[in-house]
C-alpha cells in the first residue's frame, strides 16, 4: 500500500492537489489528525487490496495535533508500510496576495497580519520540508500545470526534478518582474518592430520568430544562455533551490524576448527538465509605442 502524505503552506495548493490525487486514484483524506495515521493504515489494510494508494493531507489546521505526526509516520515504518511527503510552498507574496483574494484568514493569523501567520507557519513545518520526498513550488504555476506536475510523479512516474524552471519574457517598459532569479537583455538584437509587415505580430508567430533567429548573434547567444543554464541547474539542486524564474527581456515584451524564450524553453524541455513558459507582456498594446 502506498501512503502519500500532503503538507505544506497554507495557501500553496494543497486542496488542488488532493483533488487531483483523487482523480489518479487515490483514496484521499483532508486534515486527518496524524496520531490517527497508524489506525487509518489498518483500515485500508483491513480492505484487502481494495485501497492501494492513499493521500492524507495533514497541516498546521490540525493545531497541536500537528506535533503528532512524526510518531505518526514512525508507526507507519514499524507497520510495514512505506510513505512519501509532498511539499506544497510558494512565495510569501503569492500567499498574501491569495488570501486577500479569496478574502479567508490565514490559520495561523484570525486577529493578525497574514504575514505573521505566513512567518509562523514555515517556521513550524520546517522540519517536515527537510525530509519532504518532493517539493513542488506553486509560485508561478496555474491549478493545470500543478496537475501536469502531479502527474509526471504519480502516474506517469517520471523521475522528478525538484527544481521547476519558468522562463518568462517581458519587456522593459513594464518592469522587471519581482521573481525573476536570473535576468537577460536581448535589446541588442535587431528589432521587428520596425519591420511594417511584422510590426502587429509577436513571437509566438512564423514570421517573427524566423526574422529574430536568422541572425548569428541570436543563435550565439541562444547557445550561450544554454550553456550557462546546464551549469546552473545542478547546483541550483544541489542547494535545494525548487523555483527558477528567468527573465528574458526586450523593450515591450512582443517580439524578441518571446522568440528567445521559447528556444531557452524549447531546448530546456528537450533535456527533459521541469520547464515552464510565460510570455508576461505579449498581449499589451503595441500602435504608438517605441520597442
Amino acid at each position: 500500500m502506498k501512503f502519500v502524505i500532503v503538507t505544506g503552506l497554507s495557501g500553496a495548493g494543497k486542496t488542488q492537489t488532493i483533488r487531483c490525487l483523487e482523480d489518479f486514484g487515490y483514496f484521499c483524506i483532508d486534515n486527518l489528525p496524524p496520531a490517527l495515521i497508524p489506525k487509518f493504515a489498518e483500515i485500508c489494510h483491513q480492505a484487502e487490496g481494495k485501497i492501494e494508494k492513499v493521500a492524507i493531507v495533514v497541516d498546521i489546521r490540525g493545531g497541536e495535533f500537528f506535533d503528532d505526526l512524526f510518531n505518526g509516520l514512525k508507526a507507519l515504518i514499524e507497520m510495514g508500510y512505506e510513505y512519501e511527503i509532498l511539499f506544497l510552498d510558494a512565495s510569501d507574496e503569492v500567499l498574501v496576495k491569495r488570501y486577500k483574494e479569496s478574502r479567508r484568514n490565514h490559520p495561523l493569523a484570525k486577529s493578525d497580519r497574514i504575514i505573521n501567520g505566513i512567518m509562523e507557519e514555515r517556521e513550524i513545518l520546517s522540519d517536515v520540508y527537510e525530509k519532504a520526498t518532493h517539493v513542488i513550488e506553486t509560485t508561478n504555476l496555474s491549478s493545470r500545470q500543478l496537475r501536469e506536475e502531479l502527474k509526471k510523479i504519480y502516474v506517469i512516474g517520471e523521475k522528478f526534478e525538484s527544481l521547476i524552471i519558468t522562463i518568462m519574457s517581458f519587456g522593459f517598459k513594464y518592469g522587471i518582474p519581482l521573481d525573476c532569479d536570473l535576468v537577460f537583455d536581448v535589446r541588442f538584437l535587431p528589432n521587428p518592430y520596425y519591420i511594417e509587415d511584422l510590426k502587429e505580430h509577436s513571437g509566438n508567430e512564423e514570421n517573427v520568430k524566423n526574422y529574430v533567429l536568422q541572425w548569428p548573434e541570436t543563435t550565439e547567444f541562444v547557445n550561450k544562455i544554454d550553456e550557462l543554464l546546464e551549469f546552473l541547474i545542478p547546483y541550483y539542486i544541489k542547494e535545494g533551490k525548487t523555483q527558477l524564474v528567468v527573465g528574458i527581456g526586450c523593450t515591450g515584451g512582443r517580439h524578441r524576448s518571446v522568440v528567445i524564450s521559447n528556444s531557452i524553453y524549447e531546448n530546456l524541455k528537450k533535456k527533459d527538465h521541469t520547464v515552464h513558459i510565460d510570455h508576461r507582456d505579449i498581449s499589451e498594446d503595441v500602435s504608438g509605442d517605441v520597442r
